[in-house]
């Protein structure tokens, strides 16, 4: 049975509008999931072209039994289905590859909604955080061994099983699902078994050409060649124009001072740079696409080393000496305690400022951090290593976050939807434990309560939870503030599902 919490009325949601969102969401898991009953659907992208009566083409790893998994998926579809689709192995380069599809996972798993019709990396962990909550320990325990599996097949945690993100990854949370789902199963023999593909995870992100040797901290650095291919079909406004018309639009119009934009904009010939797709297809790696926060568009990403993604690294070097603990490596414990303390020092270092009283981004060519207020400042309280000083200057800050509706994720309005005025579950998320881990339960709470408010009024209006929201409106109607990438509000959707459930059970507690 729930348990009720007792807040304050003008703060919080009555019971039973509480239980329809629980129910819709409970409801909701099952819309979501895809395994092989589901592949004609799994196979279908929105955000690509598509042939009418084409079949959609689906890639299974070359290290793979090719004929064993047709077979079983030819009985696993009806005839009508399997004519829709076409099995092809996986080719040896990425560039190989003339037809994007879907790349194939053995087991199921759920895709956060709407035009994300795929497992995407760092949405997999709150997703499972409201299976777990929801008692859905089977498709929790699946979502973190189809990540296993990309590691093994594909070589890391991916953006997503599609195959234009192939050369890609998105931030490190999977240790964490590990863990969470190790605290249901006690099962030390598959916790084990894992930990070769964890450390290989790691290392992807700790060598060239994510690591900056200068500072010993990580960037994001996708690979790949020229404009994001979901990014040319899918994100076109009412005149027609891509995301990438409008950003050289941009540069035509206005000065840019955050970089040099002749690394990124030839001016002469109007057209972008082969290191503005780098920085373009790195920053959709990060996961904030887009924001201004690493200047317009977020395309010099690639000089910096960003609090986010090094936080969480951090969080992984200490998750993988518990794992080492836990499983009895007792000589392995101090290698990783001892990289985790190295990333602390660096991360105190380059990224505390001490006048703002903020961590901020790290820009490694110039040698300065970048002073944009982002909610990602929260992340080390989350992972515990700011110091009670630092944690209290952060606080400090928090009034320049707070809006209505919750956190917002930066204090800066750019018409990108990783800016103000909109907010996003896993940053509420991040800030919420993160005030919590350091006694500031009233912050936490009331940060945690305005969100929760928010997604159940919006339910209550349209019967959907979406992925993000105008925090300062109080409003799930956001796609007329948004000029760049696009602009819609995608419904289902996985990570709000799981961040409500996650902070409604923290105040239940």
């Amino acid at each position: 049975m729930t348990a009720k919490i007792s807040l304050p009325t003008d703060l919080f949601p009555s019971q039973l509008e509480l239980e329809a969102v629980r129910t819709y969401i409970k409801q909701t898991w099952k819309t979501l999931t895809r395994n092989h009953a589901h592949l004609l659907d799994a196979a279908q992208d929105p955000k690509l072209d598509h042939i009418p009566g084409t079949p959609w083409p689906i890639y299974i790893s070359p290290q793979e039994d090719f004929a064993e998994i047709k077979t079983t998926l030819r009985s696993a579809l009806s005839s009508e289905e399997f004519e829709q689709i076409e099995l092809r192995v996986l080719p040896a380069e990425v560039d190989m590859i003339s037809e994007h599809g879907l790349l194939y996972l053995p087991h199921e798993y759920v895709v956060p909604g709407g035009r994300f019709n795929e497992m995407y990396g760092w949405d997999s962990y709150f997703i499972q955080l409201g299976l777990l909550r929801d008692g859905e320990l089977a498709l929790a325990e699946s979502m973190v061994e189809q990540l296993i599996y990309e590691i093994e097949h594909y070589g890391t945690v991916l953006n997503a099983n599609r195959t234009y993100m192939l050369n890609r990854s998105q931030p490190p949370l999977l240790t964490q699902m590990i863990l969470n789902l190790f605290e249901h199963t006690q099962d030390l023999e598959w916790l084990r078994s894992v930990l070769p593909e964890v450390e290989s995870y790691y290392f992807y992100w700790t060598v060239p050409p994510h690591l900056n040797q200068a500072t010993g901290l990580s960037h994001y650095n996708a690979l790949g060649k020229g404009p994001a291919p979901e990014v040319v079909s899918s994100e076109v406004d009412e005149a027609g124009r891509t995301h990438y018309d409008r950003v050289r639009e941009y540069y035509r119009h206005f000065q840019v001072e955050d970089y040099d934009v002749n690394l990124y904009y030839d001016r002469e010939r109007d057209c972008l740079t082969d290191l503005f797709y780098q920085g373009d297809r790195s920053m959709r790696e990060s996961g904030f696409d887009p924001t201004n926060r690493f200047g317009p568009f977020s395309v010099d990403i690639i000089h910096y080393a960003p609090v986010c993604l090094n936080v969480l690294i951090y969080q992984m070097e200490r998750d993988i000496a518990r794992i080492n603990q836990i499983i009895g490596h007792q000589d392995s414990i101090a290698f990783w305690e001892h990289h985790a303390e190295r990333r602390h020092q660096a991360i105190a270092r380059f990224l505390w400022d001490e006048t703002a009283g903020l961590y901020f981004d790290y820009n490694f060519r110039t040698g300065e951090r970048r002073p944009y207020e982002f909610a990602t400042t929260f992340l080390p309280l989350w992972a515990g290593i700011a110091s009670e000083y630092q944690a209290k200057r952060v606080v400090e800050n928090l009034p320049n976050f707070e809006a209505l509706g919750g956190l917002l994720t930066s204090t800066h309005v750019s018409g990108n939807q990783w800016d103000a005025p909109f907010g996003w579950a896993p940053l509420q998320l991040f800030a919420v434990e993160g005030l919590r881990r350091y006694g500031y339960h009233q912050e936490a709470n009331r940060l945690a309560c305005k969100f929760i408010k928010l997604v159940v009024q919006e339910f209550d209006k349209s019967g959907t939870i979406v992925e993000k929201y105008d925090l300062e409106k109080c409003s799930a109607d956001v796609s007329d503030e948004i000029f760049f990438g696009y602009s819609s509000n995608e419904i289902g959707f996985g990570w709000t599902n799981g961040v409500v459930l996650e902070l409604l059970a923290r105040l239940e507690q």
